[in-house]
């Protein structure tokens, strides 16, 4: 599976709403980075990269946009539209996002400190590393059947 939606609990009444994300309670990794995007035009594409290392859960907090994720085998769209919810996008996903509502406003709460050297911004070279560590993973597999 190329992510997760993890379902936040959420606190309240007519008053308004709470969601509470906090460390080793239900979070899928310890956050270490959060920022937040908003003010971008209907069709402007953004994202275009895979992270090394780097985990990430994102939130719609106002208005839509949609998440085309992609393992190198397998490309899925996922619409995010609701606060109580978070995409949970794990290492190795190239992903962009698009299609985003004039009030849009995501917060990425990510598992990892800036590293520019974490990104893979070129698509082939993406495929490329997919690649490799599918035949990687394939040559392990095949060694531990051989040891059995």
């Amino acid at each position: 599976m190329l992510y997760n939606l993890l379902d936040f609990t959420v606190r309240g009444d007519h008053q308004g709403k709470l969601v509470v994300l906090e460390k080793n309670s239900g979070f899928p990794f310890d956050i270490k980075r959060v920022y937040y995007i908003w003010g971008t035009d209907k069709n402007v594409i953004r994202g275009k990269h895979a992270h090394k290392k780097l985990e990430q859960v994102i939130v719609c907090t106002s208005g839509s946009c949609d998440f085309i994720l992609d393992d190198g085998n397998t490309r899925e769209t996922v619409r995010l539209d609701n606060p109580s919810q978070g995409l949970y996008i794990k290492h190795n996903i190239w992903r962009e996002f698009t299609n985003f509502s004039s009030d849009c406003v995501l917060m990425v709460l990510a598992s990892e400190y800036y590293d520019e050297s974490d990104y893979i911004r070129d698509y082939q070279m993406f495929l490329n590393e997919t690649k490799k560590h599918s035949a990687l993973m394939s040559s392990q597999i095949k060694k531990r059947e051989k040891n059995d």
